[in-house]
């Protein structure tokens, strides 16, 4: 619609303003007097060799290399053009004055040529500029179709991921016999709900997120014993402010899944800040256990992944082990 509106204008303009300013560098007075008929199909001609060339979109049949099709089209435009300079002029209006100038400057051929060159280039520039822009958003919508594609499967993945230590955490209740394992699967159910209902949205209320992360802790703590801590501190100013679904449980969980231990005291430190400008998650634990490979996780590896496809050049990640210590900190900027 907005592509429409801007032609409209441009034909607006050069039908209106750039066409008439042209006619009125010719000597009007003298061939509306001489040859009304001459002027006439001048203008009609210059008028419809411009929708001629809007139309026929040249720059677009030659990007698909139809190069037979322009050169008949110009061909038999040049052709046009030039039988219009023999048009005829009447006798009665044929003076001494008027056939001396026509010998000296041949006026009449031309200006038909000028108005030719004129309409060509414009058209052509014109044409070659939507074309352009054709080009450009259509790579914009692919590259949209295929980012929204690849966060599907980020999103697809880190799910499993997620459900398969949470169900770990279930199992070692349940083979305990602790008496946790009720609350448990509760509060595993209410995750699950969370997780499935906002499957399909690409941003949702940061307060949803945050009660999100509170219940996967709480179902942490319940397999935890005395020698692990656990830290929890949020502070939202704003809970309205949209954001990525499952983008900050990734960090949580890794900071469960290698800094709990059953019989060496550890402590595990979360923090999330979210106010009109920035997210703000730091995570710190004490590294208890080493992943079996020295590869990046799959779910931190896709977390960056999204946060690429969603905030380019628009968050820091950091995060790293120093002295026993695994810290991650993680600011986006969602104001923009």
């Amino acid at each position: 619609m907005k592509r429409n509106r801007i032609t409209l204008y441009i034909d607006l303009l050069f039908c209106l303003v750039i066409i008439p300013l042209a006619i009125m560098l010719l000597p009007v007075d003298r061939w509306i007097t001489n040859n009304t008929a001459f002027l006439i199909t001048l203008v009609a001609y210059v008028y419809i060799l411009y929708f001629v060339y809007r139309l026929s979109c040249i720059p677009k049949l030659f990007m698909q290399k139809k190069y037979i099709r322009i050169f008949i089209l110009l061909f038999i435009l040049a052709s046009i053009t030039e039988l219009l300079t023999y048009f005829p002029m009447p006798a009665e209006h044929i003076t001494d004055d008027i056939r001396q100038m026509t010998t000296k400057m041949n006026i009449r051929k031309q200006t038909i040529w000028f108005f030719f060159l004129i309409v060509t280039g414009f058209s052509l520039a014109i044409e070659l500029t939507f074309e352009l822009f054709r080009q450009i958003i259509s790579k914009q919508e692919i590259e949209a179709e295929k980012n929204k594609a690849e966060l599907s499967l980020y999103k697809a993945q880190i799910n499993p991921h997620f459900l398969f230590n949470t169900l770990n955490t279930l199992y070692a209740l349940v083979l305990s016999g602790s008496e946790k394992t009720e609350s448990a699967f509760v509060k595993f159910s209410d995750i699950l709900r969370y997780m499935y209902s906002q499957n399909e949205s690409e941003l949702i209320p940061a307060e949803d997120e945050l009660n999100y992360i509170r219940q996967y802790v709480d179902l942490q703590k319940l397999r935890l014993n005395h020698h692990t801590n656990v830290f929890l501190s949020i502070n939202a100013s704003s809970g309205k402010i949209l954001i990525p679904p499952m983008i900050l449980i990734t960090f949580v969980e890794n900071a469960f899944k290698y800094g709990t231990s059953s019989d060496t005291d550890c402590k595990i430190d979360i923090k999330i800040d979210i106010n009109k400008e920035k997210l703000i998650l730091e995570t710190e634990n004490a590294v208890m256990k080493k992943p079996e490979n020295k590869q990046p996780g799959i779910g931190i590896s896709n977390c960056r992944k999204r946060l690429d496809l969603l905030y380019p050049e628009r968050y820091k990640l950091e995060n790293g082990e120093n002295n026993g210590i695994y810290r991650v900190k993680l600011e986006i900027d969602i104001n923009n």
